[in-house]
């Protein structure tokens, strides 16, 4: 969080056009959570408005004395003082700055109180969206900045308007032909997949040590999330609407509460922390959205406390006498607050995830911590789908299931060939495709990551080109699609190599490799050292790196990065 790292806003070629599902920008920094690089992913209206300002590209560096906004109309930019500001909700400071500004029409993107107290699981929040993970937000608090405000009124024109209009109608052919797009994801969002990773028994419940054992389907499953769907909201140019706002309907104190909570925030909320209690968990993704935190590190790092606790390993003294009890919904909910404002006792022992947790605490307790590169695990037991769970392991990010979602395991896609979820081999190549495809396809056209999931798998770096040529002017191919895709995967390695990244970071929690799940249908099911081992042999060797994973000349030469590999070479890498 020094003055010089970055914090890079940054749009993509398609965000502002009319293609479906681009308004998708990218926040992209050195994690205070990981210290690799740190990207963040939102969609909504505030990618678009950058644009129609005139922008591609925002980056902030250095530090303010004091803190500010940044207020952005067209080709007029002005740092302005946030003193009024600091201290606010997200919710309020944009209410508020809307108000100051005399334009309801802005849009903002903004930190609250934890990204204030710089804590390491911060989010920047823009309406009810998240740039949600790696601490972004604590980044942007680091500099004193409150809150980037945007107006733009540009028209936005395309290089070929007849090849866009083509590529852009096949395209909405796919996503019409797509057998869920409209008929369930359209109407369930996200919180479907409760129950497809329950059914395969790869749902993870309580710190990952009841996996299968426990269900969740009857209190968070479709049937419960759709009585609390009270309607769903769009990204700009987004026919798809996939966000659900949920209302909690109970007789507790959370009734009345609304948020959106995703797939990923009923696990942290709910299976990780043990919590069955729906409308505890629209209340928790509330309090995050209001106080400016990652929902996904968040949960698990409580889940991960409740374990401690249970285990002795946190006391009452040490909790300001809160019964850390999976289960305990009150408490889950008490704690953010806790974390968000840094309090004294378990606020302070929280506010920066799990692997900071684990060592001021010590004690043996690394056995029970879920994170890789010190990023909390997503919502994907990596015993029951073991692409999916290298992709935890060799993402630049850390466990970061959007970096190479393989949804051959996850959903039985069939591209580029069917895979068995539980046997490790192939499963390099298979993750290196994953990752390499996502990133080209999704993050840097902006693209939205279930669209080409659920709709594009077939004609994905395709219509990518065709996409990108038609807006820009370019005469991109497929095969430059792929060379995108490998240059990006293969800097952010070298630059996580320069950071003091080996190949021992590229590794599983002890809970991952020694503990087999005890039920359901990934029962017996762990990755073993040698599983992992020969994984990583494989993914190396498919991206063409060494076996320390580490780019080789060949490759960095064969991408046009020979700068790159003349530093690796002074650092004695290569």
């Amino acid at each position: 969080m020094g003055e010089s790292n970055k914090l890079i806003f940054a749009s993509g070629p398609l965000s502002g056009t009319s293609a479906p599902c681009a308004s998708r920008m990218s926040v992209t920094t050195k994690s205070p959570l990981t210290c690799a690089i740190g990207i963040a992913l939102s969609g909504g209206y505030f990618p678009v408005e950058l644009k129609f300002a005139g922008y591609d590209v925002l980056i902030i560096e250095g530090k303010s004395e004091e803190p500010m906004y940044i207020w952005i109309k067209d080709d007029k930019v002005s740092i302005r003082k946030a003193d009024k500001l600091w201290g606010m909700n997200t919710l309020d400071t944009q209410i508020v700055l809307k108000q100051e500004l005399n334009e309801q029409a802005a849009r903002i993107a903004c930190i609250g109180p934890a990204g204030e107290n710089l804590s390491k699981m911060a989010a920047i929040i823009n309406e009810r969206r998240a740039f949600g993970r790696k601490g972004v937000g604590a980044v942007m608090g680091s500099k004193n900045l409150k809150a980037i405000a945007i107006r733009g009124t540009n028209e936005f024109s395309v290089a070929n308007p007849e090849a866009f209009k083509k590529a852009r109608s096949v395209m909405l052919g796919a996503m019409k032909e797509s057998p869920v797009l409209y008929s369930e994801f359209s109407k369930l969002g996200t919180p479907m997949v409760v129950e497809a990773t329950s059914a395969m028994g790869m749902f993870p419940s309580e710190n990952y040590r009841t996996t299968g054992e426990k269900s969740y389907v009857e209190n968070l499953g479709v049937a419960s999330s759709i009585e609390r769907t009270s309607g769903n909201e769009h990204c700009y140019g987004c026919p798809v609407g996939c966000t659900q706002l949920k209302i909690a309907r109970g007789s507790s104190k959370y009734v009345g509460a609304m948020s959106d909570p995703e797939y990923e925030t009923y696990y942290s909320f709910g299976s990780q922390t043990g919590v069955q209690d729906h409308d505890s968990i629209i209340y928790a993704d509330h309090l995050c959205d209001k106080y400016g935190l990652d929902t996904m590190s968040v949960g698990v790092t409580i889940g991960f406390a409740m374990e401690l606790f249970e285990n002795g390993l946190l006391t009452l003294e040490d909790t300001n006498g809160m019964e850390l009890k999976f289960g305990n919904h009150q408490v889950m909910t008490d704690l953010i607050t806790e974390i968000a404002f840094r309090r004294e006792g378990i606020g302070q022992l929280l506010c920066d995830g799990t692997k900071v947790l684990a060592e001021k605490i010590d004690q043996g307790c690394e056995k029970y911590v879920m994170h890789v590169k010190g990023l909390e695990f997503p919502a994907y037991d990596p015993r029951g789908a073991k692409a999916h769970g290298l992709n935890f392991v060799t993402a630049y990010t850390g466990a970061d299931h959007n970096r190479g979602y393989a949804p051959q395991e996850i959903f039985g896609a069939p591209i580029p060939k069917p895979y068995d979820r539980f046997t490790p081999e192939g499963k390099g190549w298979l993750t290196k495709w994953n990752q390499d495809v996502r990133c080209a396809t999704a993050d840097c056209p902006t693209m939205c990551g279930f669209l080409i999931d659920m709709a594009l798998p077939h004609i994905a770096e395709e219509n990518t080109a065709a996409m990108v040529s038609s807006v820009t002017g370019l005469s991109l191919t497929k095969e430059d699609v792929y060379k995108v895709r490998e240059r990006v995967n293969n800097l952010a390695k070298t630059f996580n190599i320069t950071a003091g990244f080996t190949r021992a970071d590229d590794t599983f929690p002890e809970r991952i490799l020694t503990e087999p799940i005890k039920e359901g249908a990934s029962k017996g099911h762990y990755v073993s050292q040698d599983e992992l081992n020969m994984m990583l042999d494989d993914y190396y060797e498919a991206r063409n790196w060494t076996k320390e994973g580490i780019p080789t000349l060949e490759k960095l030469t064969e991408l046009g990065l020979e700068d790159v590999a003349q530093m690796l070479s002074k650092l004695g890498k290569l």
